[in-house]
């Protein structure tokens, strides 16, 4: 392993050995320089998580009150008791959770900033699962409750309810949907499958959410019987749908045709990792800033309607992005063979690992692999004295550490303290390379970043790699407020 380093006002560690690489032009290799940076962003509106947490909060407790003010319970007697009466709550509760895990996966930009797409696709995921088995409790009691009541057998009783009553066989059809998705969504399952076959799987639960409702709309008591929980389930439901018309699909076509995208050329950076230079219309007007990710659609052949989230690997300009992609599937190889000229849909800006997150004057940036991509564009954005910013680079061998010469030049410029860590990785729960694993993983972040519990800290990279290096800032004294990172891991 070798680490290197630009030594700042402090002594760096004895075990580092200083490499000064060659300097080259950071922004452009066809040797253009940058036009201005673009504005955007500013401090995170920290009261929009709040909202939207006690939205969804109120929600649930707007369903239970709705279900109460029905008389869900007195009006047990003679359907079913409280198996019916339970069954129609856990429905209830299941389609407010699907409806909310929807809105989560919506794209609206305001909780998308205060959240994060990471942190709000564990929320959707872990809603989904709720929203499930919610769905599968509700079909259990009401067939069990109805078949008490009058008197068929449970099986009788649910092919009585699917043939004969209004909108159940489009539910039964929303719901095997639906099973098949969260089948497919447990992680043994997902570790099976390319990244491009799930994302358009997984597209298939927005038609079983829309399948499994509308039953709830025509045979529904608690719905049927009552104008307020009318209104309550109406607004949800046009709210959802408006949400997933106006950010997935309204805004991401409105930029894609405003900006007018295009590919000006592909440069490959190792055997497995390119950079593609795009262009476009009026640029100052994307509302991107180092750290955030596009889905991007190139649209070069078959396989154009799968997107792929990439980072930005530069800061962003007026007439230039920069994204950097490595070989990872079918997505990503079909990345080296684009054209200058390729139009492009782009989804996004997403993410929340910016600097307007920063709270501290020191940062601390770590990266694995390509997840170098993001870091490479924040340590170009972020204000900091020299000395104040250490930027750690974790990869297999030198050979794969791409920009290795862009980001010597911005250390040498502006005082960064640099360190790439090759070699085989130590075991887990490690994050270091083998060689160093005897140094211990708290003490070799103190020797990088001595005060490092007074940093602010980026990190991205593989999940597994990244939580071995959340825990060793845990255990190095870094408040886990001041810890920012983005999952690109489906």
């Amino acid at each position: 392993m070798s680490l290197t380093a630009r030594p700042s006002a402090r002594q760096a560690p004895a075990h580092v050995r200083e490499r000064r690489a060659p300097t080259q032009r950071t922004s452009h290799r066809a040797g253009q320089q940058p036009a201005r940076r673009i504005a955007a962003g500013g401090p995170p509106r920290r009261w929009w998580a709040d909202v939207a947490g006690s939205a969804a909060l109120l929600s649930v407790v707007v369903v239970v009150a709705l279900w109460l003010a029905n008389k869900g319970v007195q009006n047990a007697a003679g359907s079913g008791g409280l198996a019916t009466t339970t069954g129609r709550l856990t429905g209830l509760l299941s389609a407010d959770f699907m409806l909310l895990q929807v809105l989560l996966m919506a794209r609206i930009p305001w909780v998308e900033r205060s959240y994060g797409q990471d942190a709000l696709a564990r929320r959707h995921r872990l809603l989904g699962f709720v929203s499930f088995w919610l769905m599968i409790a509700h079909v259990v009691l009401i067939t069990f409750g109805y078949a008490q009541s009058s008197g068929h057998g449970v099986i009788g009783q649910g092919w009585d309810l699917v043939v004969n009553y209004p909108g159940m066989l489009l539910a039964t059809a929303g719901t095997a949907l639906l099973i098949a998705v969260v089948a497919l969504s447990i992680r043994a399952a997902r570790r099976r499958l390319r990244y491009e076959s799930w994302h358009l799987i997984h597209l298939y639960a927005y038609l079983g959410v829309g399948l499994a409702l509308p039953h709830q709309i025509w045979t529904g008591a608690e719905f049927t019987s009552s104008p307020a929980a009318r209104a309550y389930w109406w607004t949800l439901y046009c709210a959802t749908l408006g949400a997933v018309l106006l950010f997935r699909i309204g805004l991401p076509a409105w930029r894609t045709l405003y900006h007018r995208i295009e590919v000006e050329s592909v440069v490959r950076e190792s055997p497995t990792v390119v950079s593609v230079y795009l262009r476009g219309h009026r640029l100052d007007r994307l509302p991107v800033r180092a750290g955030q990710f596009f889905l991007w659609r190139f649209l070069d052949g078959p396989g154009w309607s799968r997107a792929n989230p990439y980072s930005l690997s530069a800061v962003p300009h007026t007439r230039m992005l920069r994204i950097t992609v490595k070989d990872l599937g079918d997505g990503s190889a079909r990345v080296a063979s684009l054209k200058p000229g390729t139009k492009v849909l782009v989804e996004g800006p997403y993410g929340a690992m910016t600097a307007a997150r920063r709270q501290r004057p020191k940062v601390l940036l770590l990266a694995a692999g390509v997840g170098i991509t993001a870091m490479r564009a924040l340590i170009e954005d972020l204000d900091y004295a020299p000395g104040d910013a250490t930027l750690v680079y974790r990869v297999g061998r030198q050979s794969e550490a791409v920009f290795a010469a862009e980001l010597a030049e911005i250390a040498q410029a502006r005082g960064v303290r640099l360190y790439l860590l090759d070699g085989g990785r130590a075991p887990h729960p490690s994050w270091l390379p083998a060689q160093y694993a005897h140094l211990g993983d708290v003490a070799a972040i103190r020797g990088m970043a001595p005060d490092v519990a007074e940093h602010e800290v980026y990190l991205c990279g593989p999940p597994d790699w990244m939580d071995s290096v959340r825990g060793t800032l845990r255990e190095a004294g870094v408040p886990s407020e001041h810890v920012h990172a983005e999952e690109f891991a489906w």
